[in-house]
């Protein structure tokens, strides 16, 4: 007699065999190291829809009337699952709400800006170079790009992948790993990141299935346990996700109506930023703040895109995020990762208001890096 276990194993892999996808399953296989992987294209660089948003608002409601769920004040509140459900909902409120829990969504801000810095949650910016002998750049861009295309697939929330990349990345700084196993990387750490955002995370099954099966399903188990060990079970840290929420509600607090065509634009740019190496070396709240300075600069190339909302808000003055802007106005251009085409898609389509195809001035005045 067939056991229930086998059953429900049974049901799992004929789950998996009836969504199949809709793009080709893919093999990344042997990836190659090409040189001109971030050479410029004929292709002009767009955010992703507020997902779940009345939940969000429920939840800063919540959090509002609640403060002793989570006390940021008391250093043994250390559950960043908890801090970063309501740093989530603080700029998908509306104003009235947000007014009201103001001073406590400061204080989670403050909170995860320490958490950033922790050194367990920071991958080594140049562990490429130290680390891994076998995986160059371009291989990680590769990736990255892929699993936009998987996220996109599996209609998996943006916290999903940029905890994918956060794992990926961390996993990379303290083991080396062979090419051919780096795709086996990627779809285990997107495993682990879906089952700790999603309500209902795809079935390891179906992570076999979008790499056509080249890998089997012990291998995906096997290399999550890895992970997990080698993250020592870290699984929440602040992404730029978790920041850009915050500094794009600074900037649109005094509007009457949600400005979708500047929000598209940051959550691209900020996607952009997963796939260059080079902005491993900057915090989250970094990157989400030259996000919001290079999108404000892109709409509105006349104004000074930074004002002393945004700096004490974030922390940052504009000088501080020069190096990073110039990253991302690269990478919008194509000038970098213009090989890397699944994000560039992604935001031409009209649900995104095409922010892909936004013209942009090719320089950005060096006067708005003044401090």
């Amino acid at each position: 007699m067939e056991t229930r276990a086998a059953k429900r194993r049974a049901e799992a892999a004929s789950l998996a065999q009836n969504r199949s996808p809709k793009r080709k399953r893919v093999v990344l296989g042997e990836l190659p190291n090409l040189s001109n992987l971030f050479d410029p294209v004929n292709s002009n660089p767009g955010l992703e829809p507020q997902k779940r948003k009345y939940r969000r608002i429920t939840r800063v409601k919540k959090a509002a009337t609640t403060k002793s769920s989570v006390s940021l004040g008391n250093p043994k509140s250390d559950d960043p699952r908890a801090v970063q459900t309501h740093a989530k909902s603080g700029t998908d409120a509306n104003l009235d709400d947000l007014q009201d829990s103001e001073p406590y969504v400061s204080d989670i801000y403050q909170y995860l800006r320490k958490m950033e810095n922790e050194p367990k949650r920071r991958p080594m910016s140049d562990y490429l170079e130290k680390v891994q002998k076998d995986v160059t750049a371009n291989m990680r861009g590769i990736l990255v790009d892929w699993l936009v295309e998987v996220a996109e697939e599996y209609k998996l929330l943006s916290d999903t992948l940029y905890l994918s990349v956060s794992y990926i990345d961390r996993f990379l700084s303290a083991n080396e790993v062979p090419r051919q196993r780096l795709q086996l990387l990627g779809v285990s750490s997107m495993f682990i990141a879906s089952k700790y955002e999603e309500i209902s995370p795809p079935h390891v099954e179906e992570f076999c299935y979008i790499t056509d099966n080249t890998y089997r399903k012990a291998e995906v188990v096997e290399m999550e346990a890895a992970i997990l060990k080698s993250l020592n079970f870290e699984m929440g840290s602040p992404t730029v996700k978790t920041f850009l929420r915050r500094f794009t509600g600074i900037t649109s607090e005094n509007q009457k109506t949600p400005n979708l065509l500047f929000e598209f634009l940051c959550c691209y740019l900020a996607e952009l930023s997963l796939l260059d190496y080079n902005c491993i070396k900057f915090l989250p709240s970094l990157v989400a703040a030259s996000v919001t300075f290079l999108a404000k600069f892109i709409i509105r190339p006349k104004v000074h895109p930074w004002n002393s909302a945004l700096q004490e808000c974030s922390g940052y003055k504009s000088a501080e995020l020069k190096d990073c802007v110039i990253i991302l106005h690269d990478l919008y251009l194509a000038r970098r990762g213009g090989s890397l085409q699944a994000i560039r898609e992604k935001y031409k389509q009209h649900k995104f208001k095409y922010v892909a195809m936004l013209p942009s001035s090719p320089e950005i005045p060096v006067s708005y890096f003044e401090a």
